[in-house]
């Protein structure tokens, strides 16, 4: 007998889906997913079949197809298929077959419930693909996220069949006779998944016969101690960091009070794409090395006495900008460069976003860029050159800041001015100055 009250009970104990729920019921026509679709049908729920053809097989995935097409039609239910160039796909974007299946499915999944009005989409894992999980997991690394193995819900993703094991599932397929196709890729050991589930388990059965029901146990344990680490890491959040104009910044202080220290670090860290390797290196600079950097996929990272500061990376260097002889204004990045042009040698005083220079010495058109590696100037009240990146050093800029500074650059190459810290000794205005011509930064 089918157990249909149990499907109905984990579903309604996991607030899968609300009865009226239009749901797409993923079928590849193997045994989980046949009794998935026969529950589906026989607790009264509303659904469609969906099937994918990823061209691999040849005849037997054409078969498969043509199967559950017939099952849709046996049941009464909607059905919609597709066919995808697997291989194609995968090699035109780099990535493993496996890779490339799991994309091609969710996207079409998700593109059939917009156009068709599904709200949720089942899968049939069972309890056994959660162990599997747990399994993969461990072995290539995990945080205690990779711990609670398959969720029974995640977003519009729904697993209904968690509540059984596999053998469960084939004693019910075969004393209600449903009918079933075979993928031969399921007995192939060169996936390590499959390598896991014909080679290493068996082995920990023999350990320990009740392995799922353990499993089952532990699973609900590592739920709940994620829980509590997520509550933590949330409060943890909304105390130490602090918004700052764009940036994160974190006190040094505050994560040495912190415990457990690095487990705590790289789960306020792990939002911004840092990996526990880079948890472990910052942790042994906190105290020695103001402006070590780090960088993840996405942000970088700046230890700067006393405080953490993380900040989005910029995906382009900005644009230069020219600056003709007769402009007034021009715009870069956040802010506005005013020219005023004075027949007087007037020097600005205590104003870093402001500075006069004279006129006579600028070849235009100026440019006004980021700064550049091997860039050089001769700070004001210096006889010799200093590098720009040493004067960054020098003044205390952060390095993520560096490429905030607007750079104005002569025509003939000489670095007439950073904006907000310093002008070029060779540019002041001095006794010999005729006329000087006035360049203002103001933010936008």
């Amino acid at each position: 007998m089918l157990p249909v009250k149990r499907f109905i009970d984990f579903v309604a104990q996991n607030t899968l889906f609300q009865p009226g729920t239009k749901v797409l019921v993923a079928v590849s026509g193997g045994i989980d997913s046949v009794l998935m679709a026969h529950l589906f049908k026989s607790a009264g729920y509303y659904f469609g079949i969906a099937h994918c053809n990823f061209m691999l097989r040849g005849d037997e995935a054409n078969a498969d197809q043509k199967f559950t097409r017939q099952l849709a039609a046996q049941l009464g239910v909607s059905f919609h298929t597709t066919n995808f160039d697997t291989k194609t796909y995968a090699a035109d974007n780099k990535i493993s077959i496996q890779m490339a299946a799991r994309d091609l499915r969710y996207r079409w999944f998700n593109q059939l419930c917009q156009t068709a009005g599904y709200e949720a989409i089942a899968l049939a894992h069972h309890q056994n693909d959660t162990i599997e999980t747990i399994l993969l997991n461990l072995t290539r690394g995990t945080g205690i996220a990779g711990l609670h193995g398959i969720l029974p819900k995640n977003g519009n993703l729904v697993r209904p069949l968690l509540f059984l094991t596999r053998d469960e599932i084939g004693e019910i397929v075969r004393t209600e006779g449903l009918a079933f196709v075979e993928d031969s890729s399921n007995a192939s050991v060169k996936y390590a998944r499959n390598k896991l589930r014909h080679q290493v388990i068996p082995l920990l059965k023999e350990l320990n016969p009740s392995l799922e029901s353990t499993f089952e146990n532990n699973l609900r344990n590592f739920r709940e101690l994620e829980q509590l680490l997520e509550e933590r890491v949330e409060s943890l959040r909304n105390e130490i960091l602090v918004q700052h104009q764009g940036e994160i910044h974190i006190s040094i202080n505050a994560i040495k009070k912190i415990s457990p220290r690095r487990l705590l670090l790289f789960k306020l860290l792990q939002p911004f794409g840092f990996i526990d390797n880079v948890v472990d290196d910052l942790l042994t600079v906190l105290d020695k090395h103001a402006g070590r950097i780090f960088e993840s996929g996405s942000h970088t990272l700046v230890v700067d006495r006393g405080t953490l500061i993380i900040a989005a990376k910029k995906t382009n260097t900005p644009d230069a900008v020219l600056i003709n002889e007769g402009t007034h204004f021009v715009n870069y990045q956040h802010y506005k460069l005013t020219v005023l042009h004075d027949d007087s040698p007037l020097i600005v005083k205590d104003n870093p976003l402001a500075v006069s220079v004279d006129a006579e010495k600028l070849t235009y058109p100026l440019t006004l860029r980021a700064w550049q590696q091997g860039d050089y100037f001769y700070p004001l009240g210096m006889k010799t050159r200093q590098k720009l990146s040493d004067f960054f050093i020098h003044q205390k800029v952060p390095l993520h800041k560096k490429s905030e500074v607007p750079v104005l650059v002569n025509a003939n190459g000489d670095i007439i001015w950073l904006g907000g810290y310093r002008p070029d000794e060779r540019y002041k205005v001095d006794k010999n100055t005729k006329k000087v011509t006035i360049f203002e930064l103001i933010k936008l």
